[in-house]
């Protein structure tokens, strides 16, 4: 009975304290169509606040690891590979106070797209497509301290190894990974995949990469030691964002054409199950408790919310137009 008291006594803490921790964190939205960064409370389920980003678009956002300030790619007005505007700078946005409060600004257009920060230096990183390579930021500072080649053109998106050793670029149009030395600052190897991709990400223990290919319903399993295409998974449909639980154990892959969300089992790197979300699912967040994902759906100006132990959408959060890029910002 002692054991038992003790384990509700536990459970009632955890909760207690990932209620407190939830009322300080705030869920951040990209909205392509308003060219503005929704603030929202995860709590609530709704938008408190929308910081016009200058009247150009961003696509994605990171929150720095303090909670602060959210730091906003501004790409331009084109899809990756296509005529348009190209982007030349971030732009900083207080959270608490729903305002721009800083830009960094580059030399020339580079389309600044996925900006993540380092898992252990602490320092920025934004894909610059145009430039062929991710920039370095301080973001103390704001000012650019160095750039990591990818080789290749279209570096899209960026996911870094939670060790921090280790950068892996999606190369749309080349269909391509580059394998980047983030503490040497250069490429290490360069990966076929197919004649397109879109997102990536990487296995909780760093052992697999992950990105999807857009020419057929499969997502590439990248094998980190060797450096190495290692297999496919079978998807039910076109995959695009992708990420993994917290405990390691699944991967969600946005389905768009099918408005749902596939989860992988990695033990078996096949589909166990689909859920329902809103309509053209992009980007996959998870929730640092473990408990829940987040995922943008562009079609639907949503982000559907994804309880992870009964494997529902357990609501649909209205945003504004063209739901994109996903951050989590929790003050310290």
């Amino acid at each position: 009975m002692r054991t038992f008291l003790a384990l509700i006594a536990i459970a009632v803490a955890s909760l207690s304290f990932s209620r407190a921790a939830a009322q300080h964190a705030r869920l951040l939205v990209a909205q392509k169509g308003d060219r503005s960064l929704a603030i929202v409370d995860p709590v609530a389920g709704k938008v408190i606040a929308d910081v016009p980003e200058g009247g150009v678009t961003g696509h994605e956002v990171a929150a720095s690891p303090d909670g602060r300030l959210a730091f906003v790619p501004i790409y331009g007005n084109s899809g990756v590979g296509s005529p348009g505007t190209d982007g030349r700078n971030i732009v900083v946005i207080n959270i608490a106070e729903h305002k721009v409060v800083g830009n960094i600004e580059f030399s020339h257009g580079v389309r600044p797209h996925c900006a993540i920060f380092g898992p252990k230096d602490g320092l920025l990183y934004v894909t610059t497509e145009l430039d062929q390579a991710v920039t370095i930021i301080d973001p103390r500072t704001l000012k650019i301290v160095g750039q990591i080649p990818t080789g290749q053109p279209q570096s899209h998106m960026l996911a870094i190894s939670h060790n921090g050793l280790r950068g892996y670029t999606a190369n749309v149009g080349p269909g391509t990974v580059s394998v980047l030395d983030m503490k040497a600052r250069k490429t290490l190897a360069i990966i076929h995949v197919s004649s397109n991709v879109q997102r990536i990400s990487v296995s909780m223990d760093d052992r697999w990469v992950f990105t999807a290919d857009q020419t057929s319903p499969r997502m590439a399993v990248i094998d980190a030691r060797r450096e190495k295409l290692g297999g496919w998974i079978a998807l039910d449909g076109v995959g695009y964002g992708a990420a993994p639980t917290l405990d390691g154990r699944w991967l969600l892959v946005a389905i768009p054409d099918k408005n749902e969300v596939d989860v992988v089992d990695l033990r078996t790197m096949k589909v166990a199950r689909a859920v329902a979300v809103g309509a053209y699912p992009q980007e996959v967040l998870m929730r640092p408790d473990g408990k829940a994902a987040y995922v943008s759906c562009e079609h639907s100006d949503q982000v559907a919310e994804i309880d992870l132990a009964t494997w529902k959408t357990t609501r649909l959060i209205a945003t504004g137009r063209s739901t994109d890029g996903l951050g989590w910002a929790a003050r310290r």
